[in-house]
This record gives structure tokens, C-alpha cells and sequence, in this order.
């Protein structure tokens, strides 16, 4: 299933997209796309629905984050082989950071430069969106506990990272910094998480490009690591890194400036396009 929320921002309605694109509206089966209704077994029930039994959902009406009351954001660095090895020593166990929730926003938002951000850059990710808790689990276990994947673009602010503390969540928590969607996808429908190529695209010119097999850690491990740091709860979300081609490490450098355009994409889990905007003071 492809599951979304629709409409206007903080008035979304949970929805599912058909076999043929055609957006349907689930609000009469379930109050919204949260973590409760991620469970296994809810899931499983809107999964018995019949899609072509659901009201069409008229016009192209805005696509939120397609989860609701999302609790934390982990996230993963430099987690691509070919990222990593650009410049740094590759990590023996997976490097772990926190987005703040409030980053989020719909695929198809406008990403807002703070007042200050000099250096703004991209980062294509594949997310997964957790539907049981999860508390010590094994890497074995580890996708169990997922319910499904999305795309996500960890905009990133490199002066706050970088020079304003030895911490990176100044660079990467601003509002609009977590892009997420067009949709999550159930986990049936991703047979292999690391056989999916994502890509970003600046302005129409590649930035990246590069497949989830690249990983130094899988999306298994990734779950089974940060499950033995802190319980992983329904809804939350966990970012799996990102491969070579943001900004702050090509040469020249390249930022986000105001009027660009980034798209994005990973197969089988849609596209994203987001706006830049830079704010004034």
C-alpha cells in the first residue's frame, strides 16, 4: 500500500494511493496515518480493503508527512561506502544523530532557509517508518519492526553544523529540514531495501545518484542498533544515510540558494520536489 495524508497543513486526511495513481480517502476506516494505525494488524486490515470501494479524492490537493505524530527522528552519517570514504575514516558501527520533529514537512513544501544559513545543502535518504517497538532487537528481527519506507532529503544548514558547536543538530533541525514522502510504502511492497537506486537533482543537473546497496550498515542493522540506544516507537522515523553528491563536498562547493529546485527520488517510493525559499530576518 501506499499510504499518504492529504490536505492543507495541520487539517491532513489519511488517504491511500490505488493501483492506478487515484488518490482514495481512508478517513471513514481510520482516524489518521499514526503510529497506532501502523500496527501490524491494522495494517493488515486496510490492506483487506478493496481501494476501488474508496471515495476518489478530486484535484491535487497538498501531500503532508505521510505520518502523523511522528515521536523522534534518528539518523544515520556517513553511511554510504563512497560518501564515507571521501575524506573520512569509515565507521565501525553506525553513527547516530537526532533531526527534531518539528523539521518536518510534505514532500512537496517549500524548504525555508533560516535567517543566518549561508551553506545550505541536500541529502537524499531512504527513511523507514517504525510499526512495532522495538527495544534491543536482533538485525535478524530488525525489519519486523518496520512498517514501511518513504524518501526523505536531510537538508542540512553546514555553517550551524559544522561551526557553531561540536554538535550537528543546529544544522539539521531547522523547520522544513525533513522532507518527507510523497507517501510511505508498506514493507510488502519493498522485497529488498538495499536494491533501491535514489537519486537528487538540483536545478534539472544530477547532484546524486547511487543505490541503497551501497550502505555500510543495512537498514536491519541500522534498526538493531539504534533499538539498543533508545526504544524505537510506533511512527517513529529513521533515516539510513545518505550517498556522495551533497554540496559542502563537491569542488567547488555548491549551496542552496533561493529559487532552487531540488527534486528526488527512489524506486518504487515516488518522487519529491521541493522549492527553496530564503528567509530574511
Amino acid at each position: 500500500m501506499k499510504l499518504v495524508r492529504y490536505g492543507s497543513r495541520g487539517r491532513e486526511r489519511p488517504g491511500l494511493i490505488d493501483a492506478n495513481g487515484v488518490l482514495r480517502d481512508l478517513s471513514t476506516h481510520v482516524p489518521d496515518i499514526d503510529g497506532a494505525a501502523l500496527a501490524p494488524a491494522r495494517l493488515a486490515a486496510l490492506r483487506r480493503l478493496d481501494p476501488r470501494a474508496l471515495p476518489a479524492v478530486s484535484g491535487r490537493p497538498r501531500l503532508g508527512v505521510p505520518v502523523a505524530g511522528v515521536g523522534k527522528i534518528v539518523a544515520a552519517g556517513l553511511n554510504y561506502r563512497a560518501h564515507a570514504a571521501g575524506g573520512h575514516t569509515l565507521p565501525s558501527e553506525p553513527i547516530l544523530f537526532l533531526k527534531a520533529p518539528s523539521s518536518l514537512c510534505g514532500a512537496r513544501d517549500a524548504v525555508r532557509l533560516p535567517p543566518g544559513a549561508t551553506r545550505g545543502d541536500w541529502e537524499v535518504e531512504l527513511a523507514l517508518v517504525i510499526g512495532r517497538r522495538a527495544r534491543r532487537v536482533s538485525p535478524a528481527r530488525a525489519l519486523e519492526h518496520v512498517a514501511g519506507y518513504c524518501i526523505a532529503n536531510d537538508v542540512s544548514e553546514r555553517h550551524f553544523q559544522f561551526e557553531r558547536g561540536p554538535t550537528w543538530d543546529k544544522g539539521k533541525s531547522c523547520d522544513t529540514f525533513c522532507p518527507l514522502g510523497p507517501w510511505l510504502v508498506t514493507r510488502d511492497e519493498v522485497p529488498d531495501p538495499q536494491a533501491l537506486d535514489l537519486w537528487l537533482t538540483l536545478d534539472g543537473e544530477t547532484m546524486q545518484a547511487a543505490n541503497t546497496a551501497d550502505m555500510l550498515f543495512t537498514c536491519a542493522e541500522l534498526v538493531a542498533c539504534a533499538s539498543r540506544f533508545m526504544t524505537l516507537h510506533p511512527g517513529d522515523v529513521l533515516l539510513t544515510g545518505t550517498p556522495p553528491g551533497s554540496g559542502f563536498l563537491r569542488s567547488p562547493a555548491r549551496y542552496l540558494c533561493h529559487g532552487d529546485t531540488m527534486r528526488l527520488g527512489i524506486a518504487g517510493l515516488g518522487e519529491q520536489c521541493s522549492r527553496v525559499i530564503t528567509l530574511n530576518a
